[in-house]
């Protein structure tokens, strides 16, 4: 039969579910002031224990049976703990766990590391820093779960690991986030608040750093919320390179606790949705050069604006929420940069005072037994009789006490000299140590009591780390200002059309379904058609004007119109300055092929089109094309083809455009195309058309500048025959 009591619930929570709650938090989840969880602690601490600071790797199997005596979790938790902390993996900015063989990757979900059977661990050399005097009383040592062995409540670490790597851990009621710094930075940061408490943290301090880099979007005042009180955010974002000849991005970092198939659903979601147009392909490209993730982009998509908008919707770029929260004392704090480096200097200068206080008992207790030795030296002879005279062995030690009036301990430890030291020579030289004793005790009692001295040999410590496993910054800084803010546009309708551009400055977009049921193209009067171009309504165009400037427009800003309106004027539309003339459009979607300026010196100057390409959307650039000579013609050439220009005096230069040396500057004077004497100038260029000649190969040369040739009688025109 079933019995039942009535109690408090609150009696229940007290006795139940708090001692689990605590254990919890001080035995698991929550990090020390030497930057390690029970976990870590216990695995680092075995490893040391087996001699894994030098010398070859050892199975991870064999590690994880060993760290069992310490942590009775389960082998499966002590691995994924070493795994975190192992090179191969690339959590931490310095790991501690030298590692062979597969680890996974902390930028990948999917990517399993190996068993514990096939890899090899030692202990990576920085993890010596974690272990300097631990056998020296400088921290204390507690039983493990079944008393066997003994295992050390914390370790005296001799940088501020705790800021140094970073530390993820969800507790009952609580959790702790604490970001990783740069080790240099840390250690300098450190050295200075010693010297001067109210030292500026961001003079040494820049921002958190982490191991799969990206960049930290840099703001002041976020990071001083963070650096004072130890609670905010901020964010990170990945960095690309974009690759122009295969017309994709690549992108090679991404943000800590970010994952590249993480970042590959989301992209995927929103191409499923409509929402993101512009991608034809992604890739993981990942191998043992690093990590790689590959968009294939459709032609004519501006990747800047695209990568704007991934940083907006994807995972690429994502915030970082700190909570440095730590335990002090098994009670659990949540302090500040300034406040945590403070209290691991305090935790610092303890380990040393207690080392030291170890140090000196040892160098006590030598000297202690060297003035008993003083003693028997006084008259050698009478203790070989004395212990010659003493029948049971036992009896030795307390004979010796009472002839020379001096302790057990240095009664024994006379006793145990060898009968050929007993001699003076040996016993001199022996109590010679004495005085260079007495000197070193004084001294290490001093350093003791002085605590500037010990923070002398902590900034000294910390300086020769800072120098011996300092590395660059691995995180970029990223200010607001060299950040393109993304506008959110509706993607135009994509789509062929036709344009046409009059002399007075007259431009009409019409598909090609609408011209082919329109009749004459109407015109104002005095006024003719000057270009015809073929393109989509995503084409962007360039309106050169012979004031040196280009305006640029998307043809989408343009309404679909019929031939049978006069369309509308370019000038009113883009604001041209009064008198300001149109003398080419060009329609492009990618920034391929050249312009070419011709100038009545007879020069030409062959500019990439890719010059006038922009990154943000600017409608208006200045200095287009050089102002030095006046402009005879301008053309957009795709690919290389042959010109005709001619002189003021009736001379023809027939030749191919590859001549002319290409110039990336978009203000160059050019090269001469003819050679010009006396008042001439060029008065005419044009690309040469197939049978304007009836002997072309008369006027063509094979370099330039030339001369030419005057108008052969075949070639004139029939009117001037």
């Amino acid at each position: 039969m079933s019995h039942f009591f009535e109690q408090p619930i609150t009696r229940t929570i007290e006795e139940n579910y708090m001692p689990y709650t605590m254990s919890v938090i001080v035995a698991r989840a929550i990090p020390e002031i030497d930057g390690f969880k029970p976990a870590h602690r216990k695995l680092l601490y075995t490893m040391y224990k087996m001699g894994l600071l030098s010398g070859n790797r050892t199975k991870s199997a064999n590690v994880v049976g060993q760290t069992m005596r310490l942590n009775p979790h389960g082998d499966a938790a002590i691995y994924e703990t070493m795994v975190r902390m192992s090179r191969g993996n690339e959590t931490l900015l310095h790991p501690f766990v030298d590692s062979k063989g597969n680890f996974g990757k902390c930028t990948s979900r999917d990517t399993q590391y190996a068993a514990p059977r096939y890899t090899e661990v030692k202990l990576d050399a920085i993890a010596a820093e974690l272990f300097v005097d631990i056998d020296r009383d400088t921290v204390d040592f507690v039983d493990n779960y079944d008393s066997t062995m003994k295992e050390p409540t914390l370790f005296p670490v001799t940088f501020p690991n705790i800021l140094v790597n970073p530390n993820q851990g969800v507790a009952v009621g609580m959790a702790t986030n604490i970001c990783s710094f740069n080790l240099a930075e840390v250690c300098a940061t450190t050295v200075e608040l010693i010297k001067n408490p109210d030292h500026n943290l961001f003079l040494t301090l820049s921002a958190p750093d982490f191991s799969t880099g990206g960049q930290l979007i840099y703001n002041q005042k976020a990071l001083e919320t963070i650096y004072q009180t130890g609670l905010g955010s901020f964010k990170l974002r990945a960095r690309y390179r974009y690759d122009k000849k295969n017309h994709c991005l690549e992108i090679f970092e991404i943000p800590y606790n970010t994952t590249i198939e993480g970042i590959m659903d989301k992209i995927v979601d929103l191409i499923r949705d409509g929402k993101l147009r512009e991608i034809t392909a992604l890739r993981d490209e990942t191998d043992i050069n690093g990590l790689k993730l590959t968009l294939d982009l459709k032609r004519g998509v501006d990747a800047e604006k695209l990568m704007q908008k991934l940083f907006r919707m994807t995972p690429l770029e994502n915030s970082f929420s700190c909570n440095f929260n730590l335990l002090l004392g098994c009670t659990p704090h949540v302090l500040g940069v300034r406040e945590i480096l403070n209290e691991w200097v305090a935790f610092r200068t303890e380990c040393i005072r207690r080392g030291t206080y170890f140090d000196i008992q040892k160098k006590k207790e030598t000297l202690h037994l060297l003035r008993g030795l003083q003693k028997i030296l006084l008259d050698i002879d009478e203790a070989i009789r004395i212990i010659r005279q003493t029948e049971e062995a036992v009896d030795v030690g307390p004979n010796l006490m009472i002839g020379f009036a001096i302790a057990q301990v240095q009664a024994e430890f006379v006793a145990e000299i060898k009968l050929r030291n007993l001699n003076r020579e040996y016993i001199l030289n022996k109590t010679k140590e004495t005085g260079d004793l007495e000197r070193e005790i004084a001294d290490l009692e001093d350093l003791v009591d002085k605590p500037k001295r010990i923070h002398k040999k902590i900034i000294a410590q910390l300086q020769t780390i800072a120098k011996k496993y300092g590395k660059p910054r691995k995180t970029q800084l990223l200010y607001p200002e060299e950040i393109v803010p993304y506008e959110e546009t509706s993607e135009a309708e994509d789509y062929p059309v036709h344009f046409f551009v009059t002399r007075a400055g007259y431009f009409k977009k019409i598909t090609p379904l609408s011209l082919r049921m329109s009749g004459d193209q109407k015109l104002k009067e005095g006024d003719e058609l000057f270009q015809f171009l073929e393109g989509s309504n995503s084409s962007e165009l360039l309106f050169f004007t012979d004031r040196q400037q280009v305006y640029k427009l998307r043809a989408s800003e343009f309404e679909d119109t019929k031939a049978s309106v006069l369309g509308e004027y370019v000038p009113q539309k883009l604001g041209f300055k009064d008198g300001e003339q149109l003398i080419l459009t060009v329609a492009v979607r990618e920034y391929v092929g050249h312009l070419l300026f011709f100038f009545a010196n007879g020069k030409c100057a062959k500019v990439p089109l890719a010059s006038y390409e922009t990154k943000q959307n600017r409608k208006k650039l200045i200095n287009a094309y050089s102002a030095t000579a006046p402009l005879v013609g301008a053309f957009y050439v795709r690919e290389d083809c042959e010109f005709l220009v001619a002189s003021s005096n009736g001379r023809y230069v027939l030749f191919e455009t590859r001549l002319l040396a290409e110039k990336t500057t978009r203000t160059t004077g050019g090269v001469s195309v003819l050679t010009l004497k006396g008042q001439n100038v060029l008065v005419r260029a044009e690309p040469y058309a197939s049978g304007t000649f009836v002997r072309p190969e008369g006027y063509r040369v094979k370099n330039i500048p030339a001369a030419g040739c005057f108008l052969k009688e075949a070639d004139r025109p029939v009117e001037q025959k």
